[in-house]
């Protein structure tokens, strides 16, 4: 990563050429780069390519676009390493998945992602691309989280079904969208597990019963 405003160049030494996965993770460092330091607004293909001490053939052969590389830099930023939360209890543990999506939100990935956002209007493939990739909200992780809270008595097993499971996602995004900001309080973290979340899982499965 390099700080806002500086460029830094990355090729080989020693004449050394790279290929496959190493010449990818160089292009996408390279993209990061290039997303911290310009926005999606100064992403060129050229300036990844002389980042990354390769070519834009290479760059072409994997990602077709610049709204495909902008992408695929930003998951390879958004990529979490740590485990799931498991504490027992179905709130602690959604509270905490909601609390570390906000403060994705305010970190390196966040500024990239809203840069990318910021980019949607001009670029049709750009929106698309981020609409098929964010349309589960991460539903994977929430369906875990709920899957044990169903092992554990907390809720039925008709609560696993992924729009029930992602809604308190959804909401937290819906707060970046309509407010324009880069962190949202705690209290409203809160609020949307208490009030909105825990009520409508619990109920899956009574309704109509």
């Amino acid at each position: 990563m390099v700080a806002k405003g500086q460029k830094r160049r990355s090729r080989p030494r020693g004449g050394s050429r790279r290929r496959g996965e190493a010449l990818e993770q160089a292009i996408l460092r390279a993209a990061i780069d290039e997303l911290t330091v310009s926005g999606y607004a100064g992403l060129t293909m050229e300036g990844v390519a002389d980042r990354a001490g390769t070519n834009k053939n290479a760059i072409y052969r994997r990602w077709p676009s610049r709204a495909a590389l902008g992408v695929a830099a930003y998951r390879q930023l958004a990529v979490g390493e740590e485990p799931l939360p498991d504490t027992g209890m179905l709130r602690t543990d959604a509270l905490e998945l909601l609390r570390r999506a906000n403060r994705m939100w305010s970190s390196a990935s966040g500024d990239i992602l809203r840069s990318l956002l910021a980019g949607v209007a001009g670029d049709p493939e750009l929106l698309a691309l981020i609409q098929e990739r964010s349309k589960d909200a991460g539903s994977a992780v929430w369906l875990t989280v709920l899957a044990r809270a169903v092992s554990r008595g907390e809720v039925r097993a008709e609560a696993l079904n992924p729009r029930v499971a992602t809604v308190a996602a959804v909401l937290l995004r819906n707060e970046y969208v309509t407010r324009g900001i880069p962190m949202v309080e705690d209290n409203i973290l809160v609020e949307i597990i208490d009030a909105v979340y825990l009520p409508l899982v619990r109920a899956a499965g009574t309704l109509g019963a």
